[in-house]
Order: C-alpha cells, then sequence, then structure tokens
C-alpha cells in the first residue's frame, strides 16, 4: 500500500514542479503574506476534485473495458518518456526563472477568483492531473485510490511548502541553474516512472 501511496506522490509531485502561472501567483502570495491560506486552501481542494474525477473515471473504464488498462498503460509510458525527455532538455538549457515581481496585494475575493481561472483555465491540468493520473491510476486495480490519495498529498505538500515557504524560496527560484537541477531530477523520475510502468511493477 505504501509504494502505491509513494508512487502516487511521486508522479504527481514531478508534474507540478513546473514553473506555471499558478505556482508563481501562488508564490507572489507567499511572498506578501497575503490570503495565503484561502489560495492554497482553493489549489488543494481543485487538485482533490481533478484528481479523484481522473481516478475514478478512468476506473469504470478499466471495469468496462478491461483492454483499455493497455492502451492507457502504453499511452501513460509514451506521455511519461515525452515528459521526461523534455524537463531533461529544460535542465540543459535551463535560462527561465520564475518572477514574483510585478502584481498588487489583491481582496481575498479577486485572490481567489484568480486562483480559481489559474487552476480551471489551465489545458495541462486536465491532460496532467485528470487524463494522466487517472489513467495511471488505473493500472492499481483497486489501489488506485491510494495511488490518487499520494497523488493529491503531494500537491498539498507543494502548495503548502510553496506559499508558507515563499520566502526562503525565492533566491531559489530566482535562478536558472536552480530550476535546471529541478527540471533534471524532474526529468529521471519521469523516465523511472515510464520504466516501472512499461515493466508493470
Amino acid at each position: 500500500m505504501f509504494s502505491t501511496f509513494a508512487a502516487g506522490f511521486a508522479l504527481s509531485f514531478s508534474l507540478i514542479l513546473a514553473i506555471g502561472a499558478q505556482n508563481a501567483f501562488v508564490l507572489r502570495q507567499g511572498l506578501r503574506r497575503a490570503h495565503v491560506g484561502p489560495v492554497v486552501a482553493v489549489c488543494c481542494a481543485s487538485e482533490a476534485v481533478l484528481i479523484f474525477s481522473g481516478v475514478a473515471g478512468f476506473g469504470i473504464i478499466a471495469q468496462s473495458a478491461p483492454w483499455a488498462l493497455e492502451v492507457m498503460r502504453w499511452a501513460g509510458v509514451a506521455f511519461l518518456i515525452a515528459y521526461g525527455l523534455r524537463a531533461l532538455h529544460a535542465a540543459l538549457t535551463a535560462k527561465e526563472t520564475l518572477s514574483t515581481e510585478g502584481q498588487a496585494t489583491q481582496s481575498l475575493r479577486a485572490a481567489m477568483l484568480t486562483t480559481l481561472i489559474l487552476t480551471w483555465a489551465n489545458p495541462h491540468v486536465y491532460l496532467d492531473t485528470v487524463g494522466l493520473i487517472g489513467a495511471v491510476s488505473a493500472t492499481y486495480g483497486a489501489g488506485r485510490w491510494v495511488f490518487g490519495t499520494g497523488a493529491l498529498a503531494a500537491s498539498c505538500v507543494f502548495f503548502l511548502i510553496l506559499g508558507y515557504g515563499a520566502r526562503v524560496l525565492a533566491p531559489f527560484f530566482a535562478k536558472p541553474k536552480s530550476w535546471a537541477v529541478l527540471d533534471g531530477i524532474v526529468g529521471v523520475t519521469m523516465l523511472g516512472l515510464a520504466v516501472k510502468l512499461a515493466l508493470g511493477a
């Protein structure tokens, strides 16, 4: 059970580490110590809905069409390899930094609305959080809910660290070399998960 939880945690954590508008916004709020709790709560609640929608949806597909598991598995392998190679390429050519400047403190209502928009209007969230996590979770059978719980735990831990540890993490996010190391770790993790999924381990 722990290995299933850990697999979900590792996959979700690798997916969520990428620089994005949502992460940048949470970091900005943390730096300004503005509505951090509500913003993190909205992010975690949204992740719960997305992750468990994927787990439930792909679980139903797997039960009604067992052959779909193989399709899901190999599609997941292909995606993980592509994602891993992209991360390794980014690690070798890293020039980006995560800017935390240029946004005034918002009201609580505006901050929560912005969080919802940045989360739900991002097309990648449906491919990564719903599609990939849902597909990989289906290969764990009855353990897919444990896998999903691990994935959700990773997301919540990440947002908590990003929001409440922002002032400590800010110098790290400002250095391209640090992102290169992070992208390298993500790439290796993704390729490792791809091999594990391909072997059915």
